[in-house]
């Protein structure tokens, strides 16, 4: 009787040796679902609007006008004798990626838990969708703040003044990339068991955001109170976003003790992101 034949399997699903682990090989080996994902993002929220993708370019002006109204013409807010329009569009046009990437983020275990139970997969690949997808967002919302920024430089060229920061801006990108990737997946594994967190990440991002220097110059927050100075750059959030201001237009704060907190901070962050989403992804069924 011939012995029976050895089955090789193509594909062996095991559990994580330690918390640690990322398989960069298998994220690269799933590339084309990653894609699919964010084809999906960008295409499929705006398929059925009237307007599109103009709303890319809607959105961003709508809020900035809304912060020119309220914190520029009410509050009367100081924007370091920047032109107020081209100051509160630097500071939607990256509060807007953070925020869109941290909320959504956020929903990776409890709006996948059909697909995730159904089929294997990395399950980073969802949260990294969501992290190029905006980033495709962002760079179509630069267009718009580089229009409006080229306009101030040919005619209001006194009051803005691009430097060599400007450089650094890759950099900027990438640490709100991983900075929200980070927050987006510790809130995502921990509303597996604790739902109230999806309530309190809502009211969160919006304290978030007034704890960044979003809507007013760091400089205000300087002569405030040493305390409120020390707390709003404690907010890994504050040097990226005064950086990204003070790249295009002169004004800010720039430090390079700054960036280099918030890389540090984000490196941290992340590490503990993972730590938490790898112990989380092995039981996280059970619990949704």
């Amino acid at each position: 009787m011939d012995a029976p034949l050895k089955q090789e399997w193509t594909l062996e699903i095991g559990p994580k040796k330690n918390i640690f682990d990322i398989n960069f090989r298998e994220l690269w080996h799933y590339r084309d679902l990653l894609l699919l994902m964010v084809r999906r993002d960008f295409i499929a929220f705006y398929k059925q609007t009237i307007l599109g993708p103009v709303w890319f370019f809607v959105q961003p002006m709508l809020t900035t006008l809304t912060y020119l109204i309220i914190f520029g013409k009410v509050a009367d807010l100081p924007t370091d004798e920047t032109p107020k329009l081209i100051f509160y569009l630097a500071g939607v046009t990256c509060w807007t990626y953070i925020n869109e990437s941290l909320t959504k983020t956020s929903d990776t275990f409890i709006t996948n838990a059909n697909i995730f139970g159904k089929v294997y997969f990395p399950r980073l690949i969802i949260p990294l969708s969501i992290i190029l997808s905006n980033l495709i967002r962002l760079g179509i919302q630069m267009i718009l703040f580089l229009l409006i920024w080229g306009y101030y430089l040919v005619f209001d060229s006194a009051r803005v003044h691009p430097n060599g920061a400007l450089f650094i801006l890759p950099l900027l990108v990438l640490l709100m990339a991983l900075l929200s990737l980070a927050l987006g997946i510790i809130f995502s594994s921990l509303t597996t068991k604790y739902r109230d967190l999806r309530f309190l990440l809502t009211f969160g991002v919006q304290l978030l955001m007034f704890a960044t220097p979003v809507v007013y110059p760091l400089s205000l927050a300087e002569h405030k109170s040493p305390f409120f100075k020390w707390l709003i750059i404690a907010n890994p959030y504050t040097a990226i976003v005064e950086t990204f201001r003070y790249a295009f237009l002169g004004s800010g704060t720039f430090s390079w003790g700054m960036i280099g907190y918030s890389t540090a901070s984000t490196l941290i962050i992340l590490a503990i992101g993972v730590i938490i989403f790898n112990r989380i992804e092995r039981s996280f069924m059970d619990v949704v």
